[in-house]
């Protein structure tokens, strides 16, 4: 079992992870807290991360990314088509990890930590 695509949706205090395999196979399915996210993903094997963008996900690429990750951010409205059934975190977890597989798929680039102004 080699996890190719990772969906990780992320809120304020759990994240759904939804992996496939490379059959595209559902293999993980798992909600993790908010601060065990780096632990996992530490020990997952370097695989192809997608995250829906918004303000967090730029902390999190940077994070996964020094994992030895590749992490991609989706935009939202991009992921909503994908979205098969009511909204919830799983769902979104999937549609993510669906979405990120398209070959004409557009990603947002992550941005880097902005230093402090006075």
């Amino acid at each position: 079992m080699t996890i190719i695509r990772v969906g990780l949706d992320t809120s304020k205090h759990v994240c759904q992870i939804h992996g496939v395999d490379e059959n595209e196979q559902p293999v993980l399915r798992r909600q993790i807290r908010r601060s065990e996210v780096a632990k996992f993903f530490a020990k997952l094997a370097p695989t192809r991360i997608g995250i829906e963008a918004c303000g967090a996900a730029h902390y999190w690429a940077r994070v996964l990314r020094g994992l030895g990750h590749e992490v991609v951010l989706v935009p939202p409205q991009y992921i909503k088509p994908y979205v098969k059934r009511g909204k919830n975190d799983k769902i979104d977890a999937e549609a993510i990890c669906e979405a990120m597989s398209r070959p004409s798929m557009r990603f947002v680039p992550s941005r880097r930590p902005s230093s402090k102004r006075r």
